[in-house]
């Protein structure tokens, strides 16, 4: 039985009927609004408690297997320094070219192996639908971390949480997404959790060859979300409140000539930021190449790497949640 804890979010023993205990986090699809409410509070008291200590025993004796098929940085930092935090341990697996992948080690016998080692696993992978795979194979809880073109649902979740601390809501807002919205698998997700808000309202800038998939704003205009598609950003930026700028991904593009024809399609910097509100924000889930000029940075609507620190308390949380210890 847990240790009763005054910490509503925060229990001490372990709770294997806590409603995550032992689920895969695959698709913000799983998340209903009291779901996001409840990360959001875990996040909330991982953050206060990182501000005190730094790091506490919560997740004492527990491994996470961190398992990365393309490169990282800051997902694979930041689970990393999540479980870290907490207490417990990590298996990197940073170069799979190193490990028995290399040998043609299929997903799903990799998987078994680590879970044999880890009670928790972190899975990015190129392919769609990968994580998919990796969870039906596993008994051990499967975190997805980027499946080639399609989620990346623990960034939205952390993008979502960004918002809240940065403009204090969810709802009411017009959100802009910039730049690669096709192969962008942090705007399929963001969009897709923000549906469930209140007076949300979508606008997607993008080139023609970049833009929005229509599943995803089929689904998402099934919600009764207001989108609309620009090519410019100029008309939509005055009324914007959060505007999420993303990298258009060269490794994604299969004819290196189209990559050349978008490539530095939008630029962010503060002559054009002067059209947008004072009370805004700015976010990247990064790497940047261009996109968005250095010389805003200092700018206080750039939320960027405010947004990185962020998503270190968001997969706290989320650790803590389906080890059955929030």
């Amino acid at each position: 039985m847990p240790t009763t804890s005054t910490n509503p979010h925060l229990p001490f023993g372990e709770n294997k009927n806590a409603e995550w205990y032992g689920k895969d986090i695959l698709s913000v699809k799983q998340f209903t609004r009291a779901d996001l409410e409840y990360v959001f509070g875990v996040a909330h008291e991982m953050r206060g408690m990182v501000e005190r200590v730094g790091t506490f025993d919560l997740l004492k004796g527990k491994i996470l297997a961190n398992l990365f098929y393309e490169p990282s940085t800051r997902t694979s930092s930041s689970f990393t320094a999540a479980m870290e935090r907490l207490g417990g341990s990590v298996i990197p697996i940073s170069e799979v070219k190193y490990s028995s992948v290399s040998k043609g080690e299929s997903l799903p016998d990799t998987i078994r192996t680590l879970e044999c080692y880890a009670d928790v696993i972190v899975l990015r992978h190129p392919e769609t639908g990968s994580a998919a795979i990796a969870a039906k194979a596993a008994k051990k809880p499967i975190i997805n971390a980027g499946d080639g073109v399609g989620e990346h649902p623990t960034q939205a979740l952390l993008d979502a949480f960004t918002i809240m601390e940065e403009l204090g809501r969810l709802e009411n807002l017009t959100v802009t997404m910039l730049g690669d919205l096709k192969y962008g698998r942090t705007v399929h997700s963001l969009a897709r959790l923000l549906s469930q808000f209140n007076g949300i309202k979508l606008n997607y800038v993008s080139p023609d060859i970049l833009k929005m998939p229509k599943e995803v704003m089929e689904e998402v205009g099934a919600k009764g979300v207001p989108q609309a598609e620009f090519s410019s950003l100029e008309k939509v930026l005055p009324e914007t409140d959060i505007l999420y700028v993303t990298r258009v991904q060269k490794e994604r593009f299969e004819d290196p000539a189209d990559y050349e024809t978008v490539k530095g399609a939008y630029v962010i910097d503060p002559e054009i930021m002067k059209a947008a509100k004072q009370e805004m924000a700015v976010m990247h889930p990064l790497p940047r190449v261009g996109e968005i000029s250095t010389d805003f940075d200092e700018d206080p609507r750039a939320a960027y790497f405010r947004q990185m620190e962020y998503g270190l308390y968001v997969r706290m949380a989320l650790l803590a949640m389906v080890l059955g210890k929030a």
